[in-house]
């Protein structure tokens, strides 16, 4: 690999492939998932952090999916700068996303 090829995979190591996510009725919010290299990190979004995107969106679960896939781009890049800044301890492989994170 290149130099400037290194850097950049360096840089976004990071991607979310899996456009898979699901309501969580007990905790209330959306879970999914993303990967840094070959380690698969699961990202939990709150129903509050959803209600602060898009305050007109329903609550339940329906409401809270069609936040979730509207906005996606914006969470995911959200969910990357939590791992980011709390990922020091290297076992730590579940993230939850909440309104003050947006």
């Amino acid at each position: 690999m290149t130099k400037a090829g290194k850097r950049n995979a360096e840089a976004k190591p990071h991607n979310f492939p899996n456009p898979s996510r699901s309501y969580d009725d007990t905790r209330h919010g959306v879970r999914f998932w993303g990967y840094d290299r070959t380690f698969e990190i699961s990202f939990f979004v709150e129903d509050g952090a959803l209600s602060k995107i898009s305050p007109e969106a329903s609550a339940d679960e329906a409401g809270s999916l069609n936040t979730f896939d509207v906005n996606r781009d914006q969470i995911c890049a959200v969910a990357w700068n939590v791992y980011s800044r709390d990922r020091k301890a290297s076992y730590i492989y579940s993230y939850t996303l909440t309104d003050s994170d947006f």
